[in-house]
Formats: C-alpha cells, sequence, structure tokens
C-alpha cells in the first residue's frame, strides 16, 4: 500500500490563480508550506528533495507558486518582500480551509527571499504556524520585524556561503523567539554538493518534529 501521494493543485484566490504541488502523506499530523527564492518555483529541485524526505518522516508538504507566470517576468516582482508576504498569507488560509488539509499543523519552510517572506508571515499568522526553518535565506531583509517572531525559527546556512552566512548571524541576534542556527560544513548557497540537501532535509524534519 502506498502511504503518499503527489498531486497538482490550482490555488484560486481573490484576484490570481497559483499553481501548487501537494506531496501529502496519508495520515500525518503536519503540513509544511514552503516558500522559494527569487527566480525559483514550485519546481525548485531542491525543495522537493526536502519534500520527499519529508515523507519518509510522514510530514506533508506544498509547494506553490508565489507569483504567476506573468508577474514573473517583472524581476522587481521578485523582491517585493510585503508583497510576496501576502501572497503566502492567503494561501495558508486558503489551505485552512481546504479539506485535507485544515486540520493539520503548519510549518513554513522558506528559501533566498522566500525566507524572509515566511519568517513575515508568521508574525501575522503566530498562532497558525507553529515552526519555521530558513535554507539559505535572506532574513536581514526584514531585520526590523525580526524581533516580533514568536514561531521557533531554525536557520540553515552552508559554511563557504559567506555573504549569506554573515548576513545570518546578524539577523539571529534579532531574532526573537526559540531559535537556532545551523551551519552545514562545506556547503555552498544552494547546498548542491553532495550530501547536503539530505542534512539540510533531515535538520528541518528533525525541527518540525520537536515544535
Amino acid at each position: 500500500m502506498v502511504d503518499f501521494k503527489v498531486e497538482p493543485i490550482e490555488i484560486k484566490l481573490r484576484s490570481v490563480k497559483l499553481n501548487g504541488t501537494f506531496f501529502r502523506y496519508f495520515g500525518s499530523k503536519k503540513l509544511v508550506i514552503f516558500a522559494h527564492g527569487s527566480g525559483s518555483s514550485r519546481l525548485s529541485p531542491r525543495n522537493i528533495a526536502v519534500a520527499k524526505y519529508f515523507l519518509t518522516r510522514k510530514i506533508s508538504s506544498f509547494l506553490f507558486d508565489l507569483l504567476t507566470e506573468d508577474e514573473d517576468k517583472l524581476y522587481q516582482k521578485r523582491f517585493e518582500i510585503n508583497m510576496i508576504t501576502n501572497r503566502l498569507i492567503e494561501v495558508t488560509r486558503w489551505l485552512k480551509n481546504q479539506k485535507n488539509t485544515k486540520k493539520l499543523e503548519f510549518g513554513y519552510f522558506g528559501s533566498s527571499t522566500g525566507a524572509a517572506a515566511a519568517l513575515k508571515a508568521s508574525i501575522k499568522l503566530s498562532e497558525e504556524i507553529k515552526a519555521m526553518v530558513s535554507r539559505g535565506g535572506r532574513p536581514d531583509l526584514i531585520i526590523l520585524n525580526l524581533p516580533k517572531i514568536k514561531v521557533p525559527t531554525l536557520l540553515i546556512v552552508g559554511e563557504l556561503d559567506d555573504e549569506v552566512l554573515e548576513l545570518n548571524k546578524k539577523a539571529y541576534k534579532s531574532l526573537g523567539g526559540i531559535k537556532k542556527l545551523e551551519i552545514v560544513p562545506g556547503a555552498t548557497h544552494l547546498f548542491e554538493e553532495p550530501g547536503k540537501i539530505e542534512r539540510v532535509s533531515k535538520l528541518a524534519a528533525d525541527w518540525f518534529d520537536k515544535y
């Protein structure tokens, strides 16, 4: 018997329709919503690898496109953190009203600019979001909001991702709530080195299981 299903989902919001993929583990009590970085999408091979690992830990995942195809053609849209944050909040509330997901505990997994949006969204949705993981994220983009964070937050950064690592170290000092910074030895920004995305996946799953 197959314990999971990967299915395409169309999200109908007030103003737009977005494409998503539901990595559904039957009987799971947890759902991790992914917020990808600039220039990426629900088809990110690294995020898909993490979502597949989560299935082995009985954690469901939801990957979706933060932007429509037309929006993504406008380069500056990818860095409009407020707009991306509001879009993520809309999608989270949409999932809270769907039959297969409304009873699950929600977490966020953000990458690059998507991590900044997920952190900011967690301030407004602190009752709904139970835990947050950032992979090579840019929490510094919302530095003034970081003390307001209440959700247990794990920052994962590659040891060789020099600039982003320094930005995360500075942001970590301002970050509120339960927090941890994990530096993955020998990893660059995209964690493309052998075994590194697997390390990220395990660290993230452990965090979601704990919180």
